[in-house]
C-alpha cells in the first residue's frame, strides 16, 4: 500500500481521489465540563468523507500560510480529540512544517518547557485550556499567537479556527516534500528530569502504520475506534495512519469513556479499536450489559498486562479478541504483536513484527540466551521505522540508537515459541492509567519545597490505574509539613496525572554503598505495608 517515497500529504490526496466520498472521520464531542456556553449544551457530531477532509487539509494549508508559517516553522496543537487536530497534523505536513502535540492536562509550567524547546511559533487550543497557554505566552520568546480551535463561544464575531478555514482556498499545490522530512516533534518522559523530543518524519509515519495495518490485516471495509488521546503516538501510529492507507474509516470520540465505550464502540459499527490495559480495567469494572457482546469487534490490540482473570472476563463479556503489543513512541510501529492466526499469548507481548527485529542483551550490550532477561533493542532505520532522533539533543540520540538498534531501557524474556514477555521497564519510569511518568520529574518538583531534604518517587501496583504514584520523603531537621500540603504543592506544578497519590514519610532512604537510592527496597516495602 506504501508507493516508494510516498509523504502524508500525497497520502492524503491519493486517499482522497480513490476514497471520494466515502466516510473517513466520524466525530463525536460530549458537553464540556465547565463551559456553559449554549453551544455546549449537547453533544456535537461531525463526518468528513476523504474527500471533505483533503479539502480541508488544503484550507488549513492556506490558513497557516496567511499565519506566516513556512517550511520547518513548528506549531503546537494543545488539542482534545478533535477533527481540528487531524487536519492541523496533515496540513502542516503538507506545507513541510512540523507539529508538536501535548496533554492537554499539562500544567503551565510543564508546557512551557515543550513550547520553548520545540520552539513553537503558533498554538491551537480550545477554551478549556486557553488560560494555560496565555501563562506560557507571558515569557516565551516563541510563542507569537494562540488560535481558538473549538466552537463552544457564544459570541457571533469570535474568529474562530474553524470561521476563518470557511474561507480559504479547497485546493493547494504543496512544494517538494520527502519522506525523510519531520513532520512532528512526540515528547516523551524519560528518566531525566526533562522530556526528550522524538523526531517523526514522513516515512515513520507510514511504516509504523502499515505494520499494524498488515498485522491484523485491515481494509476499507474496517473502522477504527478511537478514544486514545491523538496527541500520543497510539492513536496517531497505529489507529489514524492504519486507517488511512487501507482507506479505512475512523470513529473518533472526543475522550474516553469507559461507562459509554461499548456503546458507542457498537453505535458507530466499530471493527478494530486500540487500548491500554489502565482504561480496559475500567470497562470492566462496569456494570455488565448482555447487549455488549453484540459488537463487530475483531480484534483489539492492547498495551501492558492484563491478569488471566481479566482476559476471561474480557472474552465472557465482549466476544472481542485481544492481542497485546509492545512498542514506543521511539519504535514508531509495535515491535512486538500477538498474531492475528495461530496460536496468540496474551500473557506476552507477542513476537516481532513487520521488519522489526529483536535482540535481549545484558549491561554489556551482549546477546543474552532464550529464557533469559535482557534489555529489549530494536534493529531498524532511523527516519523510517525507528525514530530519527531526539530533538536537540545527539547525546541522548547517540546513547539510545547504537549502530542501528535503538536501546529501550525495557527487559523482557524471549520463550522458547518466539513470544516475548515483558519483564519491566529499566528506566525510572512510572506507568499511571496509559501515561508515562518520569519519577524524577516528580522528584524534583518536592525538592522543591523547603522543608523536604530528599526524596525517591515509586510506582506501585494499582489494579485500576497500572502504578500509583507514592512518593517517599526525608524532611530536613526541623521542619515538618502534611501529606496535604505537599500533594497540594505539587498539584500546583504538575499535571494531575502525574501528582503522588500518596506521600510517606521516612527516617532515611535505603543507598547503596556509592549514594544511589535502592528503590527497589522501597517499593517492596511500600507494597507490603499496603
Amino acid at each position: 500500500m506504501v508507493a516508494g517515497s510516498m509523504n502524508l500529504s500525497d497520502l492524503v490526496a491519493d486517499r482522497a481521489r480513490q476514497y471520494g466520498d466515502k466516510a473517513f472521520l466520524l466525530f463525536e464531542r460530549q458537553p464540556v465540563r465547565g463551559v456553559s456556553t449554549t453551544s455546549n449544551q449537547q453533544a456535537f457530531r461531525q463526518s468528513l468523507s476523504f474527500t471533505a477532509f483533503n479539502n480541508r487539509v488544503n484550507q488549513a494549508c492556506h490558513y497557516l500560510s496567511g499565519l506566516g508559517i513556512v517550511k520547518g516553522d513548528v506549531i503546537n496543537l494543545h488539542l482534545p480529540n478533535c477533527p481540528c487536530f487531524l487536519i492541523l497534523w496533515f496540513a502542516a505536513a503538507r506545507l513541510s512544517a512540523v507539529m508538536m502535540p501535548t496533554n492537554v492536562l499539562a500544567s503551565a509550567e510543564e508546557l512551557s518547557y515543550l513550547i520553548e524547546h520545540s520552539g513553537s511559533k503558533i498554538a491551537f487550543t480550545t477554551l478549556e485550556h486557553m488560560e494555560t497557554l496565555r501563562q506560557c505566552q507571558v515569557n516565551s520568546d516563541y510563542l507569537q499567537q494562540i488560535v481558538l480551535c473549538d466552537s463552544f463561544s457564544d459570541n457571533p464575531v469570535a474568529e474562530t479556527f474553524e470561521a476563518q478555514l470557511q474561507e480559504q482556498s479547497e485546493t493547494f499545490r504543496p512544494g517538494q516534500i520527502t519522506d525523510t522530512d519531520m513532520v512532528a516533534i512526540m515528547y516523551t518522559s524519560g528518566t531525566t528530569s526533562k522530556p526528550k523530543g522524538v523526531m517523526v518524519t514522513h516515512a515513520n509515519y507510514l511504516t509504523a502504520g502499515q505494520t499494524v495495518a498488515d498485522a491484523i490485516e485491515l481494509n476499507e471495509d474496517d473502522r477504527q475506534f478511537v478514544v486514545l488521546p491523538l496527541f500520543h503516538g497510539n492513536a496517531q501510529y497505529y489507529s489514524t495512519m492504519s486507517a488511512l492507507l487501507c482507506g479505512a474509516s475512523i470513529a473518533l470520540m472526543d475522550r474516553f469513556s469507559a461507562s459509554q465505550y461499548f456503546d458507542k464502540c457498537i453505535e458507530y459499527q466499530c471493527t478494530v479499536a486500540s487500548l491500554f490495559a489502565a482504561p480496559m480495567r475500567m470497562i470492566l469494572a462496569q456494570d455488565e450489559e448482555p447487549g455488549h457482546r453484540c459488537n463487530r469487534l475483531r480484534m483489539v490490540i492492547y498495551a501492558q498486562n492484563l491478569t488471566e482473570q481479566q482476559l476471561q472476563e474480557w472474552q465472557r463479556r465482549f466476544d472481542a479478541p485481544l492481542g497485546q503489543i509492545w512498542g514506543m513512541t521511539e519504535t514508531m510501529g509495535p515491535a512486538l504483536m500477538n498474531p492475528l492466526h495461530g496460536e496468540r499469548k496474551n500473557w506476552t507481548v507477542g513476537k516481532p513484527s513487520g521488519d522489526y527485529l529483536i535482540r535481549l542483551v545484558d549491561e554489556t550490550g551482549n546477546a543474552v540466551n532464550v529464557g533469559q532477561e535482557g534489555e529489549i533493542t530494536v534493529k531498524g532505520i532511523p527516519g523510517k521505522s525507528i525514530m530519527s532522533g531526539y530533538y536537540k539533543n545527539p547525546e541522548a540520540t547517540r546513547d539510545c540508537i547504537r549502530k542501528g538498534w535503538l536501546y529501550t531501557g525495557d527487559n523482557a524474556i524471549e520463550d522458547g515459541d518466539g513470544f516475548f514477555r515483558f519483564i519491566d521497564r529499566k528506566k525510572d519510569m512510572i506507568k499511571r492509567s496509559g501515561e508515562n511518568v518520569s519519577a524524577s520529574e516528580v522528584e524534583n518538583v518536592l525538592l522543591q519545597h523547603p522543608a523536604v531534604f530528599e526524596c525517591a518517587v515509586i510506582g506501585v501496583p494499582d489494579e485500576l490505574k497500572d502504578e500509583s504514584i507514592v512518593a517517599a520523603v526525608v524532611l530536613r531537621r526541623k521542619q515538618e509539613v502534611s501529606k496535604t500540603e505537599l500533594i497540594e504543592f505539587c498539584t500546583t506544578r504538575l499535571a494531575k496525572f502525574r501528582v503522588p497519590g500518596d506521600i510517606v514519610f521516612q527516617q532515611s532512604l535505603p543507598k547503596t554503598s556509592v549514594g544511589k537510592t535502592q528503590k527497589h527496597l522501597i517499593r517492596k516495602a511500600l507494597i507490603a505495608a499496603r
